[in-house]
Order: C-alpha cells, then sequence, then structure tokens
C-alpha cells in the first residue's frame, strides 16, 4: 500500500476509517455517445490521522481535473437550499451589521444561491468559483465572480488590492479542498482585521452516528470534527469563538472564527460540542473503528429490498443524480438491473448517463410518464422537498 501523510499535520495515515472500493468520479457524468469509452476509477478509502483526528481521503483526483468548465452540480437547483442561503443572509446582515460599505466574500460560491440574496439587500459582494461554466450562470444573476481556486496566493491578490472581507463565508467547500493548510491561511489574509469568517460543513459526528457514508466521494477531501477544524484554524492564527449547529446535509456546523489577536470571547456551545465529540471518542482512533462494519450491512439490507423487489416483478426508479447517490450506487453495485432510470431537476444532469453505474438520467416527468412502484430517493438530505415534489405518485 502507497503511503500518505495528513493533509494537516503530516503524520502517517495508517488507521482506515471507511473503505467504500474503487469509485468513479461522483459528479463526472457520461455523455451517451461515450458510453463505451473506458472510465478511470479511484480508490475511496478514508483515513483517520492518529494525530490530529482529521478524517481525510488521500488525494486521487486533482481537483482541476473535477471543477471543470463542464462541472454539473448547480446549487440553485434545490428550494430548501435557497431557503437556507436567504436566511443567513437575512441573519448576517443585522449580526455583522453589513450595509453599503461593507465587503462579502464568498468562496466557491457556486451559481450565486447566496450571494444574490446580500445583493438584494444593498451589500456589496464577490464570489470566487474556480468552475467557469456554474460562475458564469451567477454573473447573469449579478454576482460579480472570479474563476480561481483559492488559498494564500489569491488571497494576497485580494488584500494588495484592497479587497479584503468584512465577511468571509464557505459553505460546504472546507471538505473540497486537498491543501486544507493553504486555503485556512488564506482566509486569515484576505479578513480585514475586525472580520469575521463563516464556514459550514457537514459534522462528522452525524456521519457517523447516520451511517452517512454516501456522503464520502472523491470532492470531499476531508470529513471534518470541530475538533480537527478547531486545531487547524488554531494553528493558522485563527479563532473559532463560536458554532451553530445546523440539519442541512443530514447535519452540519456553522463556525464564526476571528483573528487569533482579537483575543474573541468564545460561546459556551463551543466546548459542548467539543465535550460532545470527546464523549463519542472523535479524540481518539476507537471512536472510529466501528464504523465500516456498520456500512457494510446498509449495504446488505437495501440490496436485499432491491432483490426482494425485483423478484416480485416491481420497477424501481431513482430520484436524485446526487453525488453522494453515486456513492451509494456503485459501492452497492446497483445498475440498470435493479434500478431502470433517475430523474434530476437539472439540465446539465439530463441525458447523461451516471458515473459508474451508467444509469441513464430524464426529466423529473419520466416518473409519472413510467408510474414506477418505488422511488428510490438518493439525495436524503432534502427528502421532504422531494416527497413533496412528487406528490402524483398518490395516483397510482
Amino acid at each position: 500500500m502507497t503511503p500518505f501523510n495528513c493533509r494537516h499535520c503530516g503524520a502517517p495515515l495508517t488507521q482506515s476509517f471507511c473503505d467504500l472500493g474503487p469509485q468513479p468520479a461522483s459528479n463526472s457524468f457520461i455523455k451517451p455517445e461515450n458510453a463505451a469509452r473506458p472510465e478511470p476509477f479511484y480508490a475511496l478509502n478514508v483515513f483517520v490521522c492518529g494525530t490530529c483526528f482529521l478524517v481525510q481521503l488521500p488525494e486521487h483526483k486533482d481537483a482541476d481535473q473535477i471543477f471543470t468548465d463542464d462541472y454539473v452540480y448547480f446549487s440553485s437547483f434545490s428550494d430548501s437550499w435557497l431557503a437556507h442561503a436567504k436566511a443567513y443572509c437575512a441573519m448576517a446582515v443585522e449580526r455583522f451589521a453589513l450595509g453599503s460599505a461593507s465587503q462579502v466574500i464568498e468562496i466557491a460560491s457556486n451559481d450565486g444561491y447566496l450571494l444574490q440574496y446580500f445583493t438584494q439587500l444593498g451589500v456589496p459582494v464577490l464570489g470566487i468559483e474556480p468552475a467557469a461554466n456554474v460562475a458564469a450562470a451567477a454573473e447573469t444573476k449579478g454576482v460579480p465572480t472570479m474563476v480561481r481556486f483559492f488559498g494564500r496566493s489569491l488571497a494576497r491578490e485580494l488584500a494588495a488590492e484592497g479587497r479584503t472581507a468584512d465577511l468571509l463565508l464557505g459553505n460546504n467547500v472546507l471538505a473540497h479542498v486537498p491543501d486544507i493548510n493553504d486555503f485556512v491561511a488564506g482566509m486569515k489574509i484576505a479578513l480585514k482585521p475586525d472580520g469575521t469568517i463563516t464556514m459550514e460543513f457537514p459534522h462528522l459526528a452525524r456521519l457517523i452516528e447516520g451511517i452517512q457514508f454516501d456522503t464520502i466521494y472523491h470532492e470531499h477531501y476531508s470529513y471534518l470534527s470541530l475538533t480537527a477544524v478547531n486545531r487547524i484554524f488554531d494553528h493558522h492564527g485563527l479563532a473559532i469563538l463560536d458554532v451553530d449547529e445546523l440539519p442541512t446535509h443530514g447535519g452540519s456546523l456553522r463556525i464564526y472564527a476571528q483573528h487569533r489577536e482579537r483575543t474573541p470571547e468564545r460561546a459556551s456551545r463551543l466546548a459542548e460540542v467539543l465535550a460532545r465529540e470527546q464523549a463519542a471518542g472523535l479524540a481518539g482512533i476507537a471512536g472510529y473503528a466501528d464504523f465500516e462494519p456498520r456500512v457494510r450491512e446498509v449495504k446488505r439490507a437495501l440490496l436485499a429490498f432491491l432483490i426482494d423487489a425485483k423478484r416480485k416483478g416491481k420497477r424501481i426508479a431513482a430520484y436524485g443524480a446526487a453525488a453522494k447517490g453515486n456513492t451509494l450506487l456503485n459501492y452497492c453495485g446497483i445498475r440498470t438491473d435493479f434500478v431502470d432510470f433517475v430523474v434530476d431537476r437539472n439540465p446539465a444532469k439530463q441525458g447523461r448517463l451516471l458515473p459508474g453505474t451508467r444509469i441513464p438520467v430524464r426529466h423529473p416527468d419520466a416518473i409519472a410518464e413510467a408510474r414506477p412502484d418505488y422511488v428510490l430517493i438518493l439525495p436524503w438530505n432534502i427528502r421532504d422537498e422531494i416527497v413533496a415534489a412528487l406528490g402524483i405518485i398518490r395516483t397510482w
């Protein structure tokens, strides 16, 4: 086995957390004309560092090969996520007294799903997004967007131009960066002396508790506990002063951070979450040992259900061509012998094939046309939104 080292502290990685076998990149959808071409698979084996307890995936595929000009994830296709973003903006304007003289910068701003609401409130914004096609969608919303990866280099450019942030934010990006030290160090450079950082990321404790192994894929280089993130931020001169526990993405954290030299007062909630992680064993190797056996049991149970349904002649479709769904389907070996097709609201995915499994992606109207006996919801984190959209199923 090739030795790997922790992307934060550099210690050797020897403890596997969860091995999901070789898989394709989860957002590399296949065009029909390329269906007969070979497809690269990469190891999907996650490790936990025995020194700083950062759970991480070794970098098997470069970030610039994932976040390409053909990237298919657009945040605005989830109504519940848009509502979450709008509520955040209203909260931030009030909490941080943002106005026309402020500067808000979002890292991994995607299609302008969030910054559009700051613009509507009269707050100047700048988006940073590496996928050019997604950034172009943000520009059509009136959100100025730089097509760049964020790190120390870009942060120094912004600082030299006087474009540092009163509020520097990132939602579901901290897990996506292969060089987490360069990223966090860049945030310190790009933040005004009295500015605030907020970062949202899926909480590792909820991943373990809910056996959310399908949230593991090659775009997610890190799986984050507050214990690990607190250590990384402190190493780079940033102090986490508060944390919110959120229901999004199966259970997330939103951290609030400032320059450590400001000696900000830390909220009691921070100590409470850290204490719960300690009690759950996340500050020691033992807390990670039994996850993979539980993952295997979920796989067996899902396959048992699908096999039974197909033997009874049932038709099965899936909803949501999400990255997490591709991890689930590839790990369990579920192809068109079980699932006839998957539907998705995103036109960029429609007409393509899922990576690995080659299940065709169709418009949501295909559900009403085919009238399947079962619909397998792949993005379970927005289950309620999907169930409401599929009310027509009750007619049959």
